[in-house]
């Protein structure tokens, strides 16, 4: 199996166990937000959550996170942001991170700008931090609107963006995904003219 397939199964795992309507479930959820913007291993009180069960080949020779690390901690600390409030599961296996993002603006085209500005703003980041960043006020737009995204892909694709060969393929990938899906929402507009 793939690190990258390991990847995507280990976040759908964790995420099966947050979606669980249990107050050490919650609990979780809640230690997972206050860790959002934070390096992984730095908050101690989500290890059980981010750290336990992985593989021994995610860990870091140099002292600092891995590249696996950094995508499960950012896609579960997101997760928590995402379902905070719900009782109801946020995680879809059908709906890209970028085609959640197009959805935003299918009932109001009035916020396209908007949302384009900040899904380019993320898309361009150097670096995973402020890609994170960026994702984070979108996934907002994403929790306020009910839709929900597919984080195991999501991780996957925050693992491959720290790859030099790789960044370009993440960005093309969900460059495609966001046109496509506001391209299919203007041509069921323009068929009901």
């Amino acid at each position: 199996m793939s690190e990258i397939t390991e990847i995507g199964d280990f976040v759908r795992e964790k995420i099966k166990i947050l979606d669980k309507e249990s107050p050490k479930s919650q609990a979780a959820c809640a230690k997972l937000r206050r860790a959002i913007g934070k390096p992984p291993g730095s908050t101690p009180e989500i290890w059980e959550v981010t750290l336990e069960g992985a593989p021994d080949e995610w860990q870091s020779c140099d002292d600092e996170p891995s590249p696996a690390e950094w995508a499960v901690h950012t896609a579960l600390t997101l997760y928590a942001m995402h379902r905070q409030g719900k009782d109801y599961s946020m995680q879809s296996d059908s709906i890209s991170f970028a085609s959640a993002t197009a959805l935003i603006i299918r009932d109001d085209d009035a916020r396209l700008d908007a949302i384009r500005r900040r899904f380019n703003a993320m898309a361009t980041a150097a670096e995973l931090t402020e890609l994170a960043y960026h994702a984070r006020s979108i996934i907002q737009i994403l929790k306020a609107g009910d839709i929900p995204m597919n984080y195991p892909r999501f991780a996957e694709d925050l693992f491959r963006f720290q790859k030099p060969r790789s960044k370009d393929g993440v960005r093309l990938r969900w460059g495609e995904e966001f046109y496509r899906i506001l391209s299919f929402n203007q041509k069921k507009d323009d068929d009901k003219e």
